[in-house]
């Protein structure tokens, strides 16, 4: 039988290592939903609403490398909007496949379903575009290239991009060929001399450090910038979106950078060095202590994903993997300064209190970083958690997710079941709070229906604590929220014998994460403070908004 159309993107999707397709079906996208179902290397994860497949997929991607969306024309895909352009911001390639009207009936421009009424069927496709970086109406003539195109835009980029299928057209058999596209390779001029004037800086520096960023790890070059590290010795800290893009298990990493906030003597360090290098960061608001960050652009060296800078000079067409591996080949050995005992690790003594003492956030925090095996995979909820947890010390092999820059609460949860579908032999901890959950709940049942076995924590503070934090009045209405039942939520949603339990006290929830370590399935732990028991980052920023706009 001939290829279709659709066969063959998702064949070329298969190829890149897609196994899953989040999605909710439609009409306009039956085949799209028909065609994954009919392969029997793919696996169709229908979730409750696009939104939630879109923060599935989001977070699918962050361990494969790239993942899939399947929506239907117009509702489906406009609901799904906010996930992709999250994906966007954070550099996750996200396939997203459209299914749309018959081209006879767009042709007609007849007043169907799913559409304003007004005949215009290029609308939606033209609202994606600000969070795509390329987009295509898939054809049996075109699709053999604009497969590979679209392929290779996603990937050179690290974002998504937008497929259309015709309902008429998905179906038909593919004509023509397109022969694979390259992967980007760097001008070797430039490369060399990119290589060579930092070698040069390095050797004129008596101390130096390393910021890995974000972009390394999606771009899956954590490995090779570890091997960079372990041949020229030099000491990396870690910025808050870059979290576990190399591991803190090791003597080389000096601790969490967050401006001028938190952390001083590792905020002194880096900016005291001679040179700082940055691999694939980016210079967000949480990632620089809201802009408190001091990197001398003088003594910065700035490794981009196509593009590095340094003293002052922009060398073009050069690419990170293959500027990492000259500088591990080329750079000698040295034992660089790296102050010891600087890493942030929690405080156990704030972790000593009665069994019947209120949870508090000091020894929350505490509980929960020690709670943390090697290789587990931690999701963060935006906000007061991933605040709280970014200064947790992870274990060898653990990976920290968190939407630190687009930061769209209700993100973790959908997030957390494409992050444990991707790696489901991994241990998925998932910590949100009521507030974010309450978003996207719905998609717990999700965990149960895949046979996943997360561990999920609620943190029922009552309400929007980072809210509360920033805005001028901490008691103002909007940041309450309905007061659910959390732990009759795992069973309501299908998911069978899960261990569940709300624990209101340091006792409680000690028993409570005992059971949970030795559990063999599914977890859900409520855990009740008061409602202003926040992370230290948390309350830093919370004094820094008080003084810019008193009462």
């Amino acid at each position: 039988m001939p290829v279709t159309v659709i066969q063959h993107v998702l064949n070329r999707l298969k190829d890149i290592g897609i196994a899953d397709v989040f999605g909710v079906p439609g009409d306009y996208s039956f085949s799209v939903c028909d065609a994954v179902l009919a392969d029997s290397q793919l696996r169709w994860v229908g979730c409750c609403n696009e939104l939630n497949a879109g923060y599935a997929a989001d977070g699918y991607a962050r361990v494969k490398g790239a993942a899939a969306l399947s929506t239907t024309y117009g509702v489906g895909e406009l609901s799904a909007i906010n996930a992709i352009a999250g994906s966007y911001a954070e550099h996750l390639p996200v396939f997203h496949l459209v299914g749309t009207p018959r081209m006879s009936v767009q042709a007609a421009r007849a007043i169907m379903h799913h559409t304003l009424g007004d005949g215009e069927y290029g609308l939606f496709r033209r609202m994606s575009e600000p969070v795509v970086v390329a987009h295509a109406v898939m054809t049996p003539q075109n699709v053999a290239y604009e497969t590979e195109r679209l392929i290779h835009e996603a990937l050179y980029h690290r974002r998504p991009v937008y497929m259309a299928f015709p309902a008429d057209l998905a179906e038909q058999p593919v004509l023509g060929a397109a022969a694979l596209l390259s992967s980007p390779a760097s001008d070797p001029v430039a490369l060399d001399s990119a290589a060579a004037a930092i070698i040069a800086a390095l050797e004129q520096a008596r101390t130096a450090c390393l910021l890995p960023g974000i972009l390394a790890a999606r771009t899956g070059l954590s490995p090779l910038l570890q091997r960079l590290v372990d041949a020229s010795g030099l000491p990396f800290a870690t910025m808050a979106m870059d979290k576990s893009v190399l591991e803190e298990d090791q003597t080389a990493f000096v601790g969490m950078y967050d401006g001028a906030i938190m952390s001083e003597s590792v905020g002194a360090f880096v900016e005291g060095c001679d040179r700082i290098i940055t691999v694939g960061a980016l210079m967000s608001d949480f990632n620089t202590g809201a802009f408190t960050a001091r990197l001398d652009p003088a003594k910065t060296i700035a490794i981009g994903h196509h593009r590095t800078r340094i003293d002052g000079t922009v060398y073009q067409n050069v690419e990170m993997e293959e500027l990492i591996g000259e500088l591990t080949r080329r750079l000698v050995y040295r034992s660089w300064r790296n102050p010891d005992g600087m890493a942030l690790h929690p405080a156990k003594e704030a972790a000593a209190s009665g069994a019947d003492a209120p949870i508090t956030a000091e020894a929350l925090y505490v509980r929960w970083g020690d709670f943390l095996r090697p290789g587990d995979q931690l999701v963060a909820e935006t906000g007061t958690i991933s605040m709280g947890l970014a200064f947790a010390a992870l274990p060898k092999g653990a990976t920290f997710h968190n939407q630190t820059l687009w930061g769209s609460i209700g993100w973790a949860t959908p997030a957390a079941v494409g992050i444990a579908a991707a790696a489901p032999g991994r241990r998925t901890i998932l910590v949100t709070g009521d507030g974010s959950h309450q978003l996207t709940a719905q998609e717990i049942g999700l965990f149960g229906r895949l046979g996943l076995k997360p561990v999920v924590f609620v943190l029922n503070n009552s309400g929007y604590l980072i809210e509360r934090l920033l805005c001028r009045d901490s008691d103002a209405a909007y940041n309450n929220i309905a007061p659910w039942r959390y732990t009759e939520l795992p069973q309501a949603l299908g998911c069978e014998g899960w261990l569940t339990a709300r624990v209101t006290t340091l006792g409680e929830l000690d028993a409570a994460l005992a059971k949970a370590g030795m559990a063999c399935g599914g977890v859900y732990i409520e855990v009740v403070t008061g409602p202003y028991e926040a992370s230290p980052l948390a309350r830093k920023l919370h004094d820094s908004i008080a003084t810019l706009y008193p009462k």
